[in-house]
């Protein structure tokens, strides 16, 4: 008996001291980034620096990784869609359509952003419900009317495929595959999605100079709106610059704004369905206007077409409601552009085009 007992001892101290790192709880979990290569990220010419959180350096093996995974389709319940399936790189890495189809046929609730220099983001999605990348790239996975799976369900699929393992221990110092390394990675990538190389871009470094009509629609797009005998300082400009200046170049602000779509928001609240405060109603984060071009339709749920559609809501005035932004103050008149000058800034939104980014090879499908 007393040899059964020590033989029983013996054995639960062996599986006690067995204890595999493929078995840990997440949490438990630790990063090792002393065998990675740091990324060589270039900031371009004005930009200001970007924020890379401490616990998530940017190396070369996190950002495939990451890549690997924003194209990879065993993120969605069916294996039928990926991140790129709603972020195509024609469309500056947007929808063409007004409402992205979920993995299972599932009609989306608004159009799908733009993913363009997120690097320097303070909020993600319509209406800023994440602060980070990191909580950003793990909610359209569990999405019902998205990709429509469970983590879990994901990282067994990853754990299970021989691609996953060796490239999660490249960039984190073993083969664990996590819910929070895959988030790790996805941010990574994104972060290196720079647009920089519009002519918008060379005429700041004296690589291009603006057309005569491209220029006069620069000065209307940071020039005050309304005439002077109306509005304290009105100089019959398009007054796009308070919500979309280039002061740190990214052509918004980041901020949340009514800007006049709707009078009610009974439909979709936007930021009041994050804070609970009625006076965010109808308000939506300002989208960046690089690629404008190449991402119609417009607006949170894709009611403009085409960006004449676009100046012509601002042109008109808008809706007034409770909430409207103190910046739409045309909505009575509206801003009176002239045809010239409607084709002028659409000519200068034109030189906020970038096609060098939307057909960069590391930006790509690996899978193919």
């Amino acid at each position: 008996m007393r040899k059964v007992l020590l033989l029983l001892m013996v054995f639960t101290l062996f599986m006690a001291c067995r204890y595999d790192v493929l078995e840990q709880p997440e949490e438990t979990i630790m990063d090792d980034f002393s065998a990675t290569t740091a990324y060589p990220l270039s900031i371009p010419p004005f930009f200001p620096p970007m924020d890379i959180p401490a616990d998530n350096p940017l190396t070369n093996e996190s950002v495939l990784l990451g890549r690997y995974l924003f194209w990879e389709k065993k993120l969605s319940i069916n294996q039928t869609q990926s991140c790129g399936s709603c972020h195509l790189p024609q469309h500056g890495f947007s929808d063409s359509a007004v409402f992205s189809v979920g993995a299972e046929g599932q009609i989306g609730e608004r159009q799908s952003m733009a993913l363009i220099n997120l690097g320097w983001a303070r909020y993600f999605f319509w209406d800023g419900r994440t602060a980070t990348l990191e909580d950003q790239v793990v909610q359209p996975v569990e999405n019902p009317i998205e990709m429509h799976e469970e983590w879990s369900q994901v990282v067994e699929k990853l754990q299970n495929d021989t691609l996953y393992p060796p490239l999660f221990k490249a960039a984190f110092g073993s083969p664990k595959v996590t819910k929070k390394r895959a988030a790790k990675a996805l941010s990574s990538f994104l972060r290196t999605m720079i647009s920089a190389g519009s002519k918008f871009d060379q005429q700041r470094i004296g690589l291009y100079q603006f057309t005569d009509s491209e220029y006069r629609g620069f000065v209307l797009f940071q020039t005050e709106g309304g005439s002077p005998d109306q509005v304290p300082g009105g100089s019959f400009g398009a007054d796009c610059f308070h919500c979309h200046g280039f002061g740190d170049m990214q052509f918004t602000n980041g901020l949340f704004h009514n800007n006049g779509l709707d009078a009610h928001f009974s439909k979709d609240p936007g930021r009041a369905l994050v804070t609970f405060n009625p006076l965010d109603s109808g308000k939506f984060k300002v989208p960046t206007l690089r690629n404008i071009a190449l991402t119609a339709p417009y607006m949170h749920d894709g009611r403009f077409q085409t960006l004449s559609d676009v100046i012509e809501h601002y042109n008109s005035g808008g809706h007034p409601s409770t909430t409207i932004d103190s910046f739409m103050k045309f909505t009575s008149g509206g801003l009176q552009l002239s045809e010239t000058s409607k084709s002028d800034l659409i000519a200068f939104l034109h030189c906020l085009t970038d096609t060098a980014f939307i057909h960069n090879e590391s930006f790509s499908d690996p899978h193919e």
